[in-house]
């Protein structure tokens, strides 16, 4: 019997989740079944889709039920082996969650080279987050060379990806990031051509001006106020992909103010726009083009990354609400365990 610890679904949150919703406890693992394994996490994702899987309203994938160990993706180490497969001391990515340890079917694991890169990156640039930038942009956003290519949460696990993605394919990238040294890293580390930080009191302007030529690509990760500052922006038979909507993801009613739905309806209709919400699943027929054009990009110094560590699955929950509040630089991973391969 292996000891370790989780964190469950304790209730379901109103607002920012909290430790009272999100319940840390002792827990034991047996031995593996029949093509089973024993996993020990190293690396835990935190993303803020998970707070839409803390919710009984209906969603795009199964809701967390109470009880339940809270969903994510993990790299894990193989400690001990029922499925031929697999053997102690291999490196997975598993959908394992907020835990420690695991006991997991052998077919529900991906076997990780540690010669190819850090294993964190599995669960970043190499991962879920890279993924969905990849196929979210060229998919969705379709950009062309010269189009001015927008994104928010520019500095995190997605956003971060979109821009330099966009440089690459020759646009010009404009990021929105909630502080300065979240926009000083979109330009001199991303290469983004600008950053503009939303909590300025002058913000629809610094993005007007940032933007002269209008937007053509709006890659959606927050809504709230930066969209209503987007708007005004579009060009004619621009494109939005939908990745997040983070402002309103603890809410616990509709906003107050003014109500911008007829002044976005009018631009979908006066521009033309294309406006897709997706999600990184639907596009697995372009998994194998993104591990190879991805990994080439990184090799080359196209493309650079960023990751934030806090240390402990007991940090866990007050790393959440930090990302839920934009508190990370970059993409935001606990390490839980010990990395052999460091």
């Amino acid at each position: 019997m292996t000891t370790g610890q989780r964190i469950v679904l304790a209730q379901y949150p109103k607002g920012m989740p909290g430790h009272d919703d999100l319940k840390l406890e002792a827990a034991e693992y047996g031995a593996p079944g029949d093509g089973e394994v024993l996993l020990r996490t190293i690396y835990l994702s935190l993303d803020p889709y998970m707070r839409g899987r803390m919710s009984q309203a209906k969603s795009y994938a199964a809701i967390t039920r109470i009880g339940d160990v809270i969903t994510a993706e993990t790299v894990s180490e193989v400690i001990s082996s029922n499925d031929p497969g697999f053997s102690p001391g291999d490196i997975v990515l598993a959908r394992s969650g907020w835990q420690s340890h695991a006991i997991m079917k052998g077919e529900a694991l991906r076997r990780i080279d540690p010669a190819l890169a850090p294993i964190s990156t599995a669960l970043g640039v190499l991962g879920m987050p890279g993924f969905t930038a990849y196929c979210g942009l060229l998919k969705h956003g379709r950009p062309k060379e010269g189009e001015t290519v927008v994104v928010s949460a520019a500095s995190g696990a997605v956003g971060q990806l979109v821009g330099q993605i966009a440089k690459i394919k020759g646009c010009r990238a404009v990021g929105i990031a909630g502080a300065a040294d979240k926009c000083a890293m979109a330009v001199d580390e991303f290469g983004f051509d600008a950053c503009v930080d939303y909590k300025d009191a002058d913000f629809r302007e610094k993005l007007a001006a940032a933007c002269p030529d209008g937007i053509d690509v709006y890659f959606e990760n927050v809504a709230g106020d930066v969209l209503k500052a987007v708007i005004p922006l579009f060009n004619f038979f621009a494109r939005m992909p939908v990745c997040g909507t983070i402002a309103y993801y603890n809410a616990q009613g509709l906003p107050e103010g003014p109500d911008y739905l007829p002044a976005f309806m009018r631009a979908i209709l006066v521009n033309r726009l294309s406006v897709r919400g997706f999600i990184n699943y639907d596009e697995a027929e372009m998994m194998p083009d993104f591990h190879r054009e991805m990994a080439g990009w990184i090799r080359s110094g196209k493309v650079k990354y960023r990751e934030d560590f806090v240390d402990g699955l007991e940090n866990a929950v007050d790393a959440f609400q930090g990302l839920l509040t934009g508190k990370n630089r970059g993409k935001l991973v606990i390490r839980v365990g010990d990395d052999p391969t460091a």
